[in-house]
């Protein structure tokens, strides 16, 4: 033989032995998950499991013996025969491509090869790893088999099961054997089960199948629930009586078989019903409502969450709304995006971040976006809406407007922040104190204090203080020239000077409550004319006539405490503010709590009186003096008589008859007003078996007390004393009448 046929001969061998090796290692393991599908699904699912685990394996044995090549085998030549000079590798390259030494070396080791056998070059056996497998899947074995077996197929599922023992009359049917199969609706993948005890709790629209044998037959057999709705059940060939529904709400029923003993017609079985939720939104990013637009964002992240009891649908819808524009002028553009969710079946996480400048978002805008995600109900799909998340860029105030919207913007602030919402951002600042730097600290401890003063500003207001640093309206194009500067010169030379005096010392003037000693002249536009024109101005605090003293005296203190917040919050020490700001606090809310109010003095202003109805003798429009007050019908009539039977029951020993009917009939039309309508179903029916029974009333009483009516509040009768208390009241009597 020649050296080429021996080492593939040998590179044979090693293949056959790893693949051998790696499949024993692995069969036991395929043979333990056939028994695992059988013990579970059945016979049918075993072998196809055994066939799928069978393939895998004889394929994952060939790739790794593929694995054992030309340049594997001279390692292993190189490491077993000393003979081949470190030099195994010449064996399998072609002479043409070698020199002269290399060929002749490659001649010496193919003689060599054909003269001596040398070792065994495939791999060893794995004894110890084939053990180790073995023992691992004999116990796994075991364990299936001593796992409870599953019930699986429609066989298993309806098997039936002993029936309570009931005495029966001899050929009167009796209920030997009963099963109940519960198959949920597709979309919920919860398997199919079956109940031995013909009640129990089942999702909502789940197919019921009753399957009942009695002994001897009946002629006929029916469910009959509490609604009065029956149910015929059929008998099948192998002498069972069936019957399939499904069930949208709870339900009582009993079991009613012509000829049958009644302790077994009376019995009745409970079927709740566990009703599909909708399912559950989280906003994860961002963590607030309105979120304002800050310097150099660009595109905006969300992020939510989502969960289920049954499942999700496979795509969430996200709304977006851009609203630009102001006043009445506002337009609002809306979209719509697909979001797929990344999560199992009942839990998802949905993210997207949004472009800003694709949506077109500007100064000014809101944007405001809402995500709806569906569940996988059936046939009428659940939908929850998450909340409203705006993103808003505020508009530049500061800007030059013009007309009614430029006088709205520069004399009434967007909104006033509370005192309550300042000390908030107060120590939100101080918790941030160490991540700022001091510039960054101190502008944020700035912008805090402008919302004092405003505030303080606002409740000022109430006190007939001036307003403080309020700028002008720009509806005048020029100011009016000094009486010694001559037309055309005042405002060319000594405007842009004036004005920028002005914006330099309008916050020196507030805090010094310094006043120009001579006001400027009346310019068309300006507040302070036409408040003097048409109203009134309350420069001083005494004149202000709204607030009791006490009420003035309590908003006085709390304007002084906010002066101090203001100071320390504007000069970048908000840590000194905060006191001040709580005492502040605690004189609003006392101010709030106030109930005396003192008005103007006005007199009053009635209507005229008409005189062409004087002594007419018409009576149109006025009541009649005959009509009485009607009392007022019960409500629930049937339950006050009802109560009114039962209470009687206890004390007397012939009960009154009950209005059965109507009782059932109420209970129909009102079920969503009784917390639990087959508890009172139960009680109700009950009592009807039993008209005796004296726990029936009492639990049937329990049940009905928290439906009626509560009577009205009413003074109670004075009582008229004992006999002293008589005597007395008739001297009284005695001495009117002298």
């Amino acid at each position: 033989m020649t050296a080429a046929t021996i080492l593939a001969g040998k590179l044979r061998s090693a293949r056959t032995r790893r693949a051998l090796d790696l499949a024993l290692c692995l069969l036991p393991w395929a043979l333990v998950a056939a028994a695992w599908a059988w013990r579970m699904q059945g016979l049918v699912i075993a072998l196809a499991v055994a066939a799928a685990v069978g393939i895998a394996v004889i394929v994952v044995a060939w790739r790794s013996a593929r694995r054992l090549d030309h340049a594997w085998l001279a390692r292993r030549l190189n490491a077993t025969r000393s003979d081949m000079d470190d030099s195994a590798d010449l064996l399998f390259v072609s002479g043409e491509s070698l020199n002269g030494l290399q060929r002749l070396q490659q001649a010496r080791l193919r003689e060599r090869i054909e003269t001596t056998s040398g070792p065994e070059l495939g791999p060893a056996w794995s004894a110890r790893r084939l053990l180790l497998s073995a023992l691992a899947a004999l116990l796994a074995l075991i364990a299936i088999g001593l796992w409870p077996r599953a019930q699986s197929g429609a066989r298993d599922l309806e098997a039936l099961s002993p029936a309570p023992q009931v005495a029966a009359l001899p050929g009167q049917p009796r209920l030997i054997e009963q099963g109940l199969r519960i198959d949920p609706p597709a979309y919920t993948r919860l398997p199919p089960r079956s109940e031995p005890t013909l009640e129990g709790r089942v999702p909502e629209n789940a197919r019921l199948r009753w399957n009942l044998r009695f002994e001897p037959q009946p002629s006929a057999v029916e469910l009959v629930f509490h609604d009065d709705q029956r149910l015929a059940l059929a008998r099948q060939s192998d002498g069972r009586w069936s019957a399939e529904r499904v069930l949208t709400k709870p339900a009582l029923y009993r079991i009613v078989a012509s000829g049958a003993p009644e302790a077994q017609t009376r019995r009745l079985y409970r079927l709740d019903v566990s009703a599909d939720r909708a399912p559950l939104l989280r906003v994860l990013e961002p963590d607030r409502g309105l979120s304002l637009m800050s310097a150099g964002q660009r595109s905006w992240p969300l992020e939510f969450e989502a969960s289920d009891d049954y499942g999700l649908a496979a795509n969430a819808q996200l709304r977006i709304t851009l609203a630009q524009g102001s006043g009445e002028n506002i337009t609002f553009r809306e979209q719509r995006l697909s979001l797929r969710g990344t999560g199992t079946t009942t839990q998802k996480r949905y993210a997207q971040r949004l472009d800003l400048a694709s949506l077109g978002f500007a100064s000014g805008d809101d944007l405001i976006v809402q995500l709806s995600v569906d569940d996988n109900r059936s046939p009428k799909l659940q939908t929850a809406l998450s909340p409203s998340l705006i993103l808003r860029w505020p508009a530049d105030l500061g800007s030059e407007a013009t007309g009614l919207d430029g006088m709205v913007k520069t004399t009434l602030p967007a909104y006033f922040r509370s005192q309550r919402q300042i000390i908030i951002d107060a120590e939100a600042l101080i918790a941030q104190r160490r991540k700022l730097d001091e510039a960054r600290f101190i502008e944020r401890s700035d912008a805090i204090g402008v919302d004092q003063r405003l505030l303080r500003l606002r409740y000022g207001q109430f006190l007939g203080e001036e307003s403080e640093g309020a700028p002008q309206l720009p509806t005048n194009d020029r100011d009016e020239p000094e009486p010694h500067d001559e037309p055309g010169q005042a405002h060319d030379q000594h405007a842009p000077a004036e004005k920028g005096q002005a914006a330099n010392s309008a916050p020196e003037q507030h805090d010094e409550h310094a006043h120009t000693p001579k006001p400027a002249a009346p310019s068309f536009g300006e507040e302070g004319p036409v408040l003097e024109q048409f109203g009134h101005t309350h420069d001083h605090a005494e004149a202000a006539t709204l607030l009791d003293p006490d009420t003035r005296k309590l908003l006085k203190a709390a304007l002084d405490e906010m002066w101090q917040s203001e100071l320390h919050l504007r000069q970048g020490h908000p840590q000194q503010a905060l006191p001040y700001a709580y005492k502040a606090l605690g004189f609003i809310k006392k101010v709030q709590q106030a109930t005396r109010i003192y008005l103007a003095r006005v007199g009053p202003e009635l209507p005229p009186i008409d005189e062409s109805r004087r002594l007419s003798g018409e009576r149109a429009g006025l009541a009649r003096r005959g009509e009485r007050l009607a009392a007022a019908n019960a409500t629930d009539p049937l339950l006050e008589s009802l109560w009114r039977d039962l209470e009687q029951s206890t004390r007397t020993t012939e009960p009154p008859p009950i209005d059965y009917t109507g009782l059932q009939r109420w209970l129909r039309e009102h079920e969503s007003r009784v917390p639990d309508p087959l508890a009172f179903a139960a009680a109700f029916d009950a009592l009807r078996n039993e008209p005796e029974c004296r726990r029936c009333r009492a639990e049937l009483r329990r049940l009905l007390w928290p439906l009626l009516t509560r009577p009205p509040a009413s003074v109670s009768r004075r009582g008229q004393g004992d006999a002293v208390d008589q005597r007395y009241f008739e001297a009284l009597q005695q001495e009117a009448r002298r």
